[in-house]
């Protein structure tokens, strides 16, 4: 959002409608930039020659917001405003001419409503560099007698100019012309015929070098230049010495030692390629980050370098191929785009389900395979636990089991096991684990059944499927077993239909309290052992001393 700059006291009072036009054009003349009002088709509503020696008044932008409701926010761009626009209507001229800037330039980045962009450069002073059209396909620039539409403006189609993130007035500003692209200008100017700038025969003075108003560039570009050709630091600290000290104005000897080690600080970023270290960075990313994160992880403390991760960031955005796009409504979040994909080996994959022993005889119609993910939902009293150790029990002898255990402490753990009175203590043959949330990260490819008792969800419950999606991707041989709390009535557990997303069996246990006994329901099942689909089948139990599973009734549909 551009500042609101110094004007009238209170337009938005007097001019309701044109407060967007008003207020944008108000902030870029405070500036510095000369503006004009813009139709819809982008043609100037007044005659603005004048305006490219003359800048408009705080009277004048308000003289156009009350006669040209709904204009557009002109820039002229040349020497009156100092900057000169690259406009790529293309990806591909985008990207031509993004492969021309050092990685770490920051400058503003304006995109347009077609879906270009629009690249704000400082005008190289004395250059007298106009217009062109085409200078490499899809690629014009505006210099001397030309205009562009900036951002809040809107077309005649309703859609609208935007800053990109992070790259905005508000965020950097115009960045000198690189000299890779200033030579291409001078060729392509020579090549039309327009005015060359003189070639270096041409003395310091006449090119103004180190002068006001460019004596920062050019003392950063001076010590850029001997760094980058090997001079040693002394060295390159007393050219830059003598050089500040003979610009003119010469700078004040006070500041003379903040200047070098500025100019040689930003050199140096200059060789540190952001753009590289955090595309590695990314590619050992999972999920989702925000911009500090980057910041962080690669210590990223100064002003330029933060500055420099958000261009990288972007350029990794576009592109026919973007490495990242961003994530959600949160600013400066992003995501990898993860193309990495593991090939299905149909014709190799082992034909075996994973052999398991269920409580109730669930295994007479469900078969469960390597890789599955089971949930079991039960509501309060129903045996959740009680049912996930009758497991343990059954398959301990046959599978390594790792039992993940989110709400019991030692004592009640053991005082649980020590109900099953047909299992001495000391044989039960399985690992317990305390452990509350990030289940996943325990999870192996190997051979094994996990069992997490249990998956607590207590806000956010859709993000159930984020959860159980995380410890399905790890899995391989194994599977796992996740007890999910529900309410009495109903078949899935917390989260809903998320929570059965990834299950290959879903089961639900219930207390009937008018019946004093349990419930268990197959709410779903992927592969049958018979030709009867077991969906929707249900049983009934007795629960007897926590630890043993009565059945009262057969299976029943």
């Amino acid at each position: 959002m551009l500042k609101r700059s110094s004007g009238p006291s209170s337009p938005a009072e007097v001019l309701p409608m044109q407060n967007n036009f008003l207020q944008a054009a108000l902030d870029y003349a405070g500036r510095g930039y000369s503006v004009i009002p813009v139709r819809g088709d982008k043609k100037p509503f007044i005659s603005w020659t004048e305006h490219q020696k003359r800048r408009a008044t705080a009277e004048d932008i308000q003289e156009w917001a009350a006669k040209y409701p709904g204009a557009s926010v002109g820039i002229v761009t040349g020497e009156i405003s100092g900057i000169l626009v690259i406009d790529c209507d293309t990806r591909e001229g985008y990207e031509a001419i993004q492969k021309l800037l050092p990685d770490a330039l920051l400058l503003p980045i304006a995109r347009t409503p077609r879906g270009g962009w629009h690249l704000w450069f400082l005008y190289p002073v004395g250059s007298k560099i106009t217009v062109g059209i085409g200078i490499i396909p899809g690629v014009d620039y505006r210099g001397e007698g030309g205009y562009i539409i900036a951002p809040p403006s809107v077309n005649g189609d309703g859609k609208g100019y935007t800053w990109q993130e992070g790259l905005s007035l508000e965020d950097v500003e115009p960045a000198p012309l690189p000299a890779s692209l200033y030579n291409i200008f001078s060729l392509y100017i020579e090549g039309c015929g327009q005015h060359r700038p003189q070639e270096t025969t041409k003395t310091t003075e006449d090119h103004n070098f180190f002068h006001q108003g460019r004596r920062d560039n050019d003392l950063f570009h001076a010590a850029n230049c001997l760094i980058k050709g090997g001079c040693e630091l002394t060295f390159a600290e007393h050219v830059i010495d003598i050089l500040a000290r003979y610009s003119d104005p010469p700078f004040p000897e006070s500041e003379i030692r903040a200047k070098i080690d500025s100019a040689l600080k930003r050199a140096e970023s200059r060789e540190r390629n952001l753009a590289a270290e955090i595309r590695d960075w990314i590619m050992t990313t999972e999920g989702n980050f925000m911009t500090t994160d980057v910041h962080r992880e690669l210590q990223l403390t100064t002003r330029d370098h933060m500055k420099a991760a958000v261009m990288a960031l972007s350029r990794l955005c576009d592109g026919p191929n973007p490495l990242i796009e961003k994530y959600g409504n949160k600013r400066g979040c992003y995501r990898r785009i993860e193309t990495d994909i593991e090939p299905v080996n149909f014709l190799t994959a082992p034909t075996g389900e994973f052999p398991i022993t269920w409580p109730m005889d669930i295994d007479d119609h469900c078969i469960i395979y390597p890789g599955n993910i089971v949930i079991v939902a039960g509501s309060k009293s129903a045996g959740k636990t009680s049912f996930l150790l009758n497991v343990v029990k059954k398959n301990m002898h046959q599978h390594e089991i790792v039992y993940l255990n989110s709400e019991m402490g030692d004592t009640e753990f053991r005082k649980r096991l020590e109900l099953f009175e047909d299992v001495p203590l000391s044989s039960w043959n399985f690992r317990a684990y305390h452990r509350a949330s990030t289940f996943s990260d325990l999870i192996t490819p190997e051979k094994k059944i996990f069992i997490v008792d249990f998956l607590e969800v207590t806000t956010d419950f859709w993000k159930v499927a984020q959860y159980i999606q995380e410890i399905h991707k790890k899995l391989k041989a194994g599977i796992c077993i996740i007890a999910l709390q529900k309410s009495e009535g109903r078949d899935a557990g917390r989260g809903g239909d998320f929570s059965k997303e990834k299950a290959r069996l879903y089961l639900s246990l219930d207390y009937l309290h008018d019946e004093k006994m349990n419930r268990i329901k197959i709410t779903d099942a992927k592969a049958w052992r018979t030709d009867r689909n077991p969906r929707g089948m249900y049983r009934t139990y007795k629960l007897v001393r926590g630890s043993r599973f009565i059945p009262v009734t057969d299976w029943r549909d």
